[in-house]
């Protein structure tokens, strides 16, 4: 029984894994479409922060959704801590980037979101059958 309880548990973390890199590879390719937009265009640079904000809670929902998919249980629980890990990864980056490490109305709105949206990934990553 032991053994058979470290696999299942080495198979969500597999596929924990394997959404969080979906989250990161969606992210930076966003953010690449989004200054390739920036500098070839003449949208306005007042767009970033929300487009970041969209990109975060696109990238978490993709993960979250492709994780809770193959794990098949309790896409509630596993996306809620999906968009915790990820969010935290992406402040302590952010703030080990611009040396500021201090938690503002703004961080604790995307940190909501990136619960939220892990949420709603793992709900429909479970209920949505192929």
């Amino acid at each position: 029984m032991e053994e058979s309880s470290e696999n299942l548990l080495f198979f969500k973390l597999k596929k924990f894994s394997k959404g969080m890199i979906i989250s990161v590879i969606a992210t930076l390719f966003f953010i690449f479409i989004l200054s390739v937009l920036l500098c070839y265009t003449n949208i306005s640079e007042k767009v970033i922060q929300p487009a970041i904000i969209f990109i975060s809670i696109l990238s978490i929902l993709l993960g979250s959704f492709f994780m809770s998919k193959k794990i098949k249980e309790k896409g509630l629980i596993y996306g809620a801590i999906f968009g915790i890990i990820y969010m935290l990864i992406i402040y302590l980056l952010s703030s080990f980037i611009s040396g500021n490490f201090s938690v503002g109305l703004g961080s604790i709105i995307m940190i909501v979101l990136g619960i939220v949206s892990g949420i709603i990934g793992g709900i429909l990553g479970v209920n949505i059958k192929n």
